[in-house]
């Protein structure tokens, strides 16, 4: 077997030793990982693959007595990030209502299901729940103006006048036999009428008197209005005489006139409880779009990941969340971003930054974040994971003169090993000669 001997700088100025008896020396250098230079360095005189071993005056230390057992495990990658804990982007509220704004809620503030997020002209601008924007004034006699329009378009022919055709003409509303009747009769409306599905008002057609307002928005109006306590109406698509009633009802605990009809501007629909943002416009001044912002009421991370390295953010993915104080929290990946978001020029250590997308995580247990609002914190993922593998302490590791890496024996031998996963101080091996419960040394 070729002789292996460490050379240092002492032995490199002084006369090379004599080589063992019987045997022609061979100097080689043992290259240790970057994470075990000092430790294999530690063994290679108690290697047993050369000689002499070690000269008198080597630095090298004694080999060490401790060992420990090959166990099979999972190991798992985890990587460190950093994140921002807020409520998120503040976006504009769709508020439609026009006049002067009187009223402004403190920032900060929480606004649930019937509360008043501002006021215009005196009048409360009111939040309910839903996902279908305020499009149209929804009452009893909206229907009824337009349905009034549609007719007279439909009375009137190409040239202004009521024609009769072939003897059957068009008879006037007291002759007792018309082919239409108003608004009021019950009877089927103008094809032009609006369906169920949206429409400013409904005829017949749809299941409904003419000037009776129907609609996906109607229905969600209703379950608002319910939910608030104001009953006695059937929670549909159609907005009833029973509707307006209850309406009035809620206009007058509002202290606003009790017409049973909503204007376009009176409420504004989100999906759920809001946080009141910054405001856009001052007392005094006129409402716009963007006359008040608003977030979520849950806090929430926003990390700025790396666009090359962004694997881990899946939507649903478990992370979690390290807090200024120390303590832990679960997080759950709610979005990634679709944009890369370029560097700052001259940003990252060298300029040498990579783009990043925005991932949002979600923290359920609110309870758990305690009074933070707004606090830099870590976020930490999974990146590889390997289950029901043989691994041992990273400083076990010695590297070989042969090359590779290998493990020692608790009676003197080395046995070659290929590493996988590093992770957690350990890494995983794998060989012919490796089993589980193996003892292995660890190099001093």
């Amino acid at each position: 077997m070729a002789e292996t001997v460490v050379q240092t700088d002492h032995e490199r100025g002084a006369a090379p030793a004599p080589p063992p008896r019987g045997r022609r020396g061979r100097r080689t250098v043992l290259v240790a990982s970057a994470l075990v230079v000092v430790a294999a360095v530690a063994v290679v005189g108690a290697l047993g693959l050369g000689g002499g071993g070690a000269q008198e005056g080597s630095s090298a230390p004694p080999r060490s007595d401790s060992t420990v057992p090959v166990t099979r495990t999972t190991l798992t990658e985890r990587t460190t990030v950093d994140g921002q804990l807020g409520y998120g982007t503040e976006i504009p509220l769709p508020v439609k209502a026009t006049g002067t704004v009187t009223w402004l809620p403190a920032e900060g503030s929480t606004v649930k299901r019937g509360g008043t997020l501002l006021r215009v002209d005196d009048r409360p601008v009111v939040l309910l729940y839903g996902t279908l924007p305020m499009y149209r004034e929804l009452g009893l006699t909206v229907g009824a103006r337009q349905g009034t329009r549609q007719d007279a378009q439909q009375e009137t022919g190409a040239e202004g006048d009521t024609r009769d055709s072939g003897g059957q003409g068009r008879t006037d509303e007291t002759s007792g036999a018309p082919d239409r009747t108003d608004e009021t009769s019950g009877a089927p409306g103008p094809s032009g009428s609006p369906t169920p599905s949206g429409g400013a008002g409904a005829g017949a057609g749809a299941g409904g008197t003419a000037g009776t307002l129907r609609g996906m928005d109607v229905l969600q109006f209703e379950s608002n209005l319910a939910a608030l306590g104001y009953t006695g109406f059937t929670v549909d698509e159609e907005f009833t005489d029973l509707t307006a009633r209850a309406v009035k009802r809620w206009q007058k605990s509002l202290g606003l006139p009790q017409t049973g009809t909503v204007g376009i501007g009176d409420v504004v629909y989100s999906t759920g409880k809001v946080r009141i943002g910054h405001a856009g416009v001052r007392l005094g001044s006129p409402a716009t779009d963007d006359a008040l912002r608003y977030t979520g009421t849950s806090r929430k991370v926003v990390v700025s990941a790396s666009a090359a390295e962004d694997s881990w953010a899946v939507r649903g993915a478990a992370v979690t969340v390290g807090l200024p104080d120390g303590k832990s929290v679960k997080g759950e990946v709610a979005s990634v971003g679709k944009s890369a978001t370029a560097p700052e020029e001259g940003g990252g250590e060298g300029g040498s930054a990579t783009p990043t997308v925005p991932v949002t995580i979600t923290i359920k247990d609110q309870k758990s974040v305690g009074r933070l609002e707004s606090a830099p914190v870590t976020v930490e993922y999974v990146g590889r994971e390997r289950a029901d593998v043989l691994t041992v302490p990273v400083a076990a590791l010695v590297a070989l003169a042969e090359g590779g890496h290998g493990l020692e024996t608790a009676d003197g031998r080395f046995v070659a090993v290929k590493t996988g996963l590093f992770a957690d101080g350990r890494v995983e091996v794998s060989g012919s000669a490796v089993r589980e419960g193996m003892n292995v040394r660890i190099p001093e």
